[in-house]
């Protein structure tokens, strides 16, 4: 079954293929052809959205260049701060449960798309990270 219209439509179009085109040296060198084009679009889609990223780093102010690196700045304290909730559980579980409790409702009250946005983000940020430090190291 297709994930999506895109991955139907090359589908339909395979088959068209199959069915139309005789001979086999043609029929693999156009659906070849095809799935050059879509890699290619692809790859396009990519760097669309990488220079998009590039151009954020890269910018002169400030909160644009470093939004990403601060949100996951304020991500790391959050998680570190088990590590204090850890020994207060020890000497005052009831504190600490109600304090688990109390964040736990913060959290949910956070919509989906902000955490559907972080991880995209997070995401674009390391692959442009990989990106130059790869090209620093060649």
């Amino acid at each position: 079954m297709a994930l999506d219209p895109l991955t139907a439509g090359m589908d339909l179009i395979g088959k068209a293929i199959d069915r139309f085109v005789p001979d086999p040296a043609q029929r693999e060198a156009a659906k070849l052809a095809m799935v050059k084009a879509q890699a290619d679009d692809d790859l396009n889609a990519v760097k669309v959205a990488m220079s998009a990223i590039i151009a954020e780093a890269s910018s002169s102010d400030p909160w644009t260049s470093r939004a990403r690196p601060s949100f996951l700045y304020v991500v790391y304290i959050l998680l570190l701060f088990g590590l204090p909730m850890g020994i207060l559980s020890a000497f005052r579980p009831d504190l600490s449960l109600a304090v688990a409790a109390g964040f736990k409702a913060w959290l949910n009250a956070i919509p989906d798309s902000l955490y559907l946005l972080f991880g995209t983000v997070m995401t674009g940020y390391g692959v442009q990270r990989t990106i130059e430090k790869v090209k620093g190291a060649a």
